[in-house]
């Protein structure tokens, strides 16, 4: 493949997802001891939703760690927990659809993501977000759910 090719196929892959958020890491704990190589640990890690200004999400994944860890070659667990909470005054930058992806990050080499997407829930006025990890092949239940009703923000 060419140089002109890849950079294309860069800034598609950049295009595609620069609708979404970027997390930045709150903390960790270690859950087990590797000699060789971090520990493997829980992540915790924040994201503003791209699209609604005045909701935060915090994100805790599991990390494997040791070598293959350290060096971003180890698939980590498909488990993971949200919580999203209103933050400041809710507005939307354009009309939320229904369904919308906001949050993904790779959890392994190849093929294994982490994902957010945010449903609304018109009839109710609330904002419903979803995490799940997905594979190209086989992607697991496990799933973990956060609410955010769109309320009046109070200013003090």
């Amino acid at each position: 493949m060419t140089k002109r090719a890849w950079f294309a196929w860069g800034l598609g892959i950049a295009l595609l997802v620069s609708g979404w958020a970027m997390a930045e890491e709150i903390g960790y704990v270690d859950t087990s001891f590797k000699l060789l190589g971090p520990d493997d640990r829980i992540v915790i890690e924040a994201f503003d939703d791209p699209k609604i200004t005045g909701v935060t999400c915090h994100l805790s994944r599991s990390k494997r760690g040791g070598i293959k860890g350290g060096l971003g070659l180890a698939e980590d667990l498909s488990e993971a927990s949200i919580a999203c909470r209103q933050i400041g005054p809710i507005s939307f930058k354009e009309e939320p659809r229904e369904k919308e992806e906001v949050f993904s990050k790779s959890t392994s080499l190849l093929f294994k993501r982490l994902n957010v997407v945010r449903f609304f829930d018109r009839k109710r006025n609330v904002l419903v977000y979803l995490t799940y990890s997905d594979k190209l092949i086989d992607g697991s239940p496990k799933n973990s759910i956060s609410t955010v009703p769109i309320m009046p923000w109070k200013k003090e």
